[in-house]
């Protein structure tokens, strides 16, 4: 596997790969890989010919209060796991590669970027578009890999690809789930062993919704209040948002006529979870 560093040197593979008539599939990371990211690159090695990879904590989707600096940074223990999963590439860049000194061009797709995650963390979608933006840029791969976790980033960088003709097809991956059912995030690891039980609670909420949408109920009211019936037996746990909305708008639904995002986000202890079911 090819480790990088730098951007030219990424651009010279990539171009290389499809110059021979290849396929280069695209899984952007922040590291601290668990079996979700690893899905992701066994989707791309199955539907592409070269399989590259980034490793970038992004700061500028982080807030000034939120753990940028303690995000779990694990390259050695990454590192071997994609070379065992057969990837070619490995980018894993310095902050000052992607922005170079004085860096002030962002990204930003009005009227989606403002939903959802937003609201608790302001700016953090105008990060995530802007440096998926680059690393398109550096990588220009045919194919880019995205976990359905992230439901709300898939939309936006799929407008975001539209809207600025980017030639890269956005695929989502279904979510990764440990046994008991909570959604697998590099995240999970701040949790102590009583705050991993009540992280629970968030996949409990969303079965709940669904088990109302199986019997017959299409208003998104009554979805969302059968979600917080589940919350409030679980006090500890702080809830971001529970929302019920269109999967490519992020608009709110009211009554469920066709597919829908089920989201919701909460605290546990300090840490921020998110998590989602489509009807």
């Amino acid at each position: 596997m090819n480790v990088c560093v730098r951007v030219e040197e990424v651009r010279t593979f990539s171009r290389a790969v499809r110059r021979s008539g290849k396929l280069v599939g695209f899984v952007p990371t922040m590291g601290a890989l668990h079996e979700g990211h690893l899905s992701l690159v066994r989707a791309a090695k199955s539907q592409s010919d070269v399989v590259v990879v980034s490793i970038f904590v992004n700061p500028t989707q982080f807030g000034p209060n939120e753990d940028f600096a303690k995000y779990p940074r694990t390259l050695k223990q990454d590192r071997e796991l994609l070379e065992r999963e057969g990837v070619a590439l490995l980018l894993a860049p310095p902050v000052t590669e992607i922005y170079p000194d004085g860096a002030a061009t962002y990204v930003m797709v009005e009227g989606l970027s403002e939903k959802l995650d937003s609201v608790s963390r302001p700016g953090h979608f105008r990060g995530v578009t802007t440096v998926v933006t680059k690393l398109f840029n550096i990588v220009e791969p045919d194919r880019a890999f995205f976990g359905q976790k992230d439901a709300a980033q898939i939309a936006i960088i799929r407008r975001m690809v539209r809207d600025l003709k980017i030639p890269v097809q956005v695929i989502a991956c279904p979510i990764v789930r440990e046994p008991d059912g909570l959604a697998m995030s590099s995240r999970n690891a701040y949790l102590s062993g009583e705050e991993r039980k009540r992280a629970l609670v968030l996949r409990r909420s969303l079965l709940a919704a669904e088990e109302a949408f199986k019997n017959g109920e299409r208003r998104a009211s009554k979805l969302v209040e059968s979600a917080l019936k589940v919350f409030n037996n679980e006090p500890a746990v702080r809830l971001d948002y529970f929302q019920v909305v269109d999967p490519d708008t992020l608009e709110s639904a009211e009554t469920i006529s066709r597919p829908v995002l089920v989201a919701v986000a909460a605290y546990v202890g300090s840490t921020r979870l998110i998590d989602n079911t489509l009807l």
